[in-house]
């Protein structure tokens, strides 16, 4: 069971990897964007089935492996070269060849952004009938840190009930004061309180859009509902397992920055996030093996002995 302290560190640290704006030295992800990109997606599958691995990846079998998702070996190798210089792979020469592996920061960084998402929505929480709210003011001089800001407090958990006061129905952490440190948001304060009724004219659950935070969900059960039956039924093959097991995973990894697992005494009974992850744990676990095997084949065709390295994990990561 993940405690909130755990969670909190965990997206705290992986705050570090998703900031805009360049920082000399920094280990940067790319910017989130709508369906697969190249540097996503690869970051995606070294997290899948390279994360415990401290080997060298030729950069043939990376694009190789890219070209099953439809990426161009143009594309990939300019992810390989970003990424590289962001500081999120290291990169080594033998003659004309080039090899990657995660630097040894991304992969303690993305094993606990790993364990944050697959673990998102498996526990149910206490709630004390107390919120956290953040109230800032960022000035016009500082108008670069607002995206940043509000990125960080969403991953936190927090939403905005207006500009500059963000609520969340989480204990406080010191990830919170962390982040306004150093953004130097020097006009803010964190307080804990109990909200019996309005802020102003909004209620805090408000905050959130939950209309439209269902039909994510249930959009998310229809759209692989048909997966999982021929999951289950042993129809689906190892090419298809790969990319369908990246594929949900890479639906289900925006659902904590949508979602920050609010109480279900908050929420109505019928609410579907429960039966979301059923789904997600079906799929992505039970297309481990599969999606595995297809990933050694690949690199099999590049270098028979590094096609071991390959290993998948499952949603019990999170409980590591």
């Amino acid at each position: 069971m993940r405690t909130m302290p755990a969670v909190a560190r965990a997206r705290g640290r992986m705050l570090a990897l998703v900031e805009e704006a360049d920082e000399a030295g920094a280990v940067q992800l790319p910017r989130t964007q709508a369906g697969s990109q190249p540097q996503h997606l690869l970051l995606t599958l070294l997290g899948d089935y390279f994360l415990d691995s401290s080997e060298y990846i030729p950069s043939a079998s990376l694009v190789s492996l890219l070209e099953e998702f439809g990426i161009t070996s143009a594309g990939s190798r300019a992810a390989l070269s970003r990424l590289s210089r962001r500081g999120l792979l290291a990169s080594s020469k033998s003659g004309r060849n080039t090899y990657y592996r995660l630097t040894p920061r991304a992969a303690a960084l993305l094993r606990e952004g790993a364990q944050h998402i697959l673990g998102f929505g498996a526990g149910e929480r206490h709630w004390s009938s107390r919120w956290t709210i953040v109230a800032f003011s960022v000035p016009e001089d500082q108008r670069q840190a607002r995206p940043v800001l509000r990125t960080r407090l969403r991953w936190l958990g927090f939403a905005p009930l207006y500009d500059g006061l963000w609520i969340s129905p989480h204990p406080p952490t010191d990830d919170i004061n962390a982040v306004l440190d150093e953004l130097q948001i020097k006009a803010s304060t964190v307080f804990v309180g109990e909200i019996r009724d309005r802020i102003g004219g909004n209620a805090p659950l408000s905050a959130w859009d939950l209309d439209d935070l269902r039909r994510v969900y249930t959009d998310f059960i229809e759209e692989f509902s048909e997966l999982r039956r021929r999951v289950g039924n042993g129809d689906v093959g190892a090419a298809e397992g790969l990319v369908a097991r990246t594929t949900i995973m890479d639906r289900w990894r925006n659902m904590p920055n949508l979602d920050p697992e609010l109480p279900s005494e908050l929420l109505p009974e019928d609410w579907p996030r429960d039966a979301a992850r059923s789904l997600f744990v079906d799929v992505y676990d039970g297309l481990g093996a599969l999606a595995e095997m297809r990933v050694r084949q690949i690199l099999a065709e590049f270098s028979a002995p590094l096609s071991s390295i390959a290993a998948h994990h499952t949603t019990e990561l999170a409980t590591r």
